[in-house]
C-alpha cells in the first residue's frame, strides 16, 4: 500500500513538474493579465505552486479564464 502511495505521488509530481514548466513559460500570462512582462524571478516563485496545484491551473488554462473566481464566503 505504501509503495502504491509513493508511486502515485511520484506520478503526480512528475506531471506537475512538466506542466509547471509549460505553465510558467506560456500559461501564466494567459490566465493572469498582471503577469505579462514579469521576469524570471516571478516565474521561479510561482513554479512550486504550479507543481502542487497543476490540476486547478490546467482547468483554468483550458477554459481560458483570465479572472479569478468570485469569493464565496460570508465576508463578501
Amino acid at each position: 500500500m505504501a509503495a502504491l502511495f509513493v508511486y502515485v505521488l511520484s506520478l503526480y509530481l512528475l506531471v506537475g513538474i512538466v506542466f509547471a514548466g509549460a505553465f510558467v513559460y506560456v500559461g501564466v500570462t494567459r490566465i493572469d493579465p498582471g503577469a505579462v512582462g514579469t521576469g524570471v524571478a516571478f516565474r521561479a516563485l510561482i513554479f512550486p505552486g504550479s507543481v502542487a496545484f497543476w490540476p486547478m491551473l490546467l482547468r483554468r488554462w483550458i477554459a481560458g479564464k483570465s479572472e479569478p473566481p468570485p469569493e464565496r464566503n460570508h465576508h463578501r
